[in-house]
């Protein structure tokens, strides 16, 4: 055989390892560092939005079921009426009768008003609110009402839902 027989029979068997060696796997840690990245990208800039919730005391099973009027739980709290126009109606036992309210803002200030905090001292008011919603009104309000009772560090809220006819 000749020398340059040689060689290609040579440079033919090196490319034949060379195919062999080449690794058919894929190597994913470049792919697993940027999805962590992107995982840490979308934490920190997710917006959390704070929840606020109110306290509902558990029932206690041993008492019997006391049967309340809304007469009887409008006589010593405030009532925060919202009708079907979405139109807030403020009353208070000191008060003879509701006061409109038609913005968010003037409810919380006869809400605070109703509950004694002039100059900012809470608590002399009465320390039970009720929000009744009409059906027809949007839910937005009655969140607000519900932060107003909140706001002034209500202890005792109660939610209704009420129809035409029902008050």
């Amino acid at each position: 055989m000749s020398d340059i027989e040689d060689d290609l029979e040579h440079m033919v068997e090196e490319g034949e390892e060379k195919a062999h060696r080449v690794d058919d796997e894929l190597d994913m840690t470049p792919m697993v560092d940027v999805t962590f990245l992107l995982l840490i990208f979308f934490m920190i800039t997710a917006a959390f939005a704070l929840q606020k919730a109110l306290e509902v005391p558990p029932v206690d099973e041993d008492q019997a079921a006391a049967s309340q009027t809304i007469d009887d739980l409008e006589k010593d709290s405030i009532v925060i009426r919202i009708d079907e126009d979405n139109i807030f109606w403020v009353g208070s036992p000191m008060w003879g009768e509701e006061q409109k309210a038609p913005s968010v803002q003037e409810m919380r200030s006869k809400v605070r008003e109703a509950r004694g905090g002039e100059g900012g001292k809470m608590g002399k008011g009465p320390t039970k609110m009720l929000v009744q919603a009409h059906g027809g009104a949007m839910y937005e309000f009655a969140v607000a009402a519900l932060d107003a009772g909140a706001d002034i560090q209500m202890p005792e809220v109660r939610f209704m839902i009420y129809e035409d006819g029902d008050l």
